[in-house]
């Protein structure tokens, strides 16, 4: 079944919105220093900002590796976007995995303050290439 050019536009902007209220939920829990629970939402925004613009494009998208595999495909191998960009998401991927599922493995404010201005400007870049089409 194929989306109506309403129901897309209705679901970028609700993934948006979801990208948009994880970062909020970080800055909120920040000075509490609950470092796996920011992991876990740094990639919740990045994965809800990534499949916003699949979406918006016209990609059909099912789960969390599909949308990294997809992005790095259609967004990272030739542009618009770094490699660099392409590595953060998989590196915040699996760094959220292992701090939601690893036995010993916690995330650290050193980690989290190192990756949450990289994730903050790869967000920004997504929502530019959705407002610029």
């Amino acid at each position: 079944m194929s989306l109506t050019e309403e129901e897309r536009q209705a679901i970028v902007f609700y993934r948006l919105e979801k990208a948009q209220q994880s970062m909020e939920d970080i800055h909120k829990v920040l000075p509490l220093g609950v470092w796996n629970i920011i992991a876990n939402r740094m990639y919740c925004a990045l994965y809800y900002a990534a499949s916003a613009l699949l979406i918006h494009d016209g990609h059909k998208v099912s789960t969390h590796k599909g949308v990294i595999s997809l992005f790095n495909f259609n967004y990272v191998k030739d542009g618009p976007l770094s490699k660099e960009d392409g590595s953060l998401f998989f590196h915040i991927f699996a760094f959220r995995q292992g701090s939601d599922y690893d036995d010993f493995i916690d995330a650290s404010e050193e980690d989290i303050k190192g990756y949450l201005p990289q994730v903050e400007a790869l967000i920004e870049k997504i929502i530019s290439l959705i407002n610029n089409k």
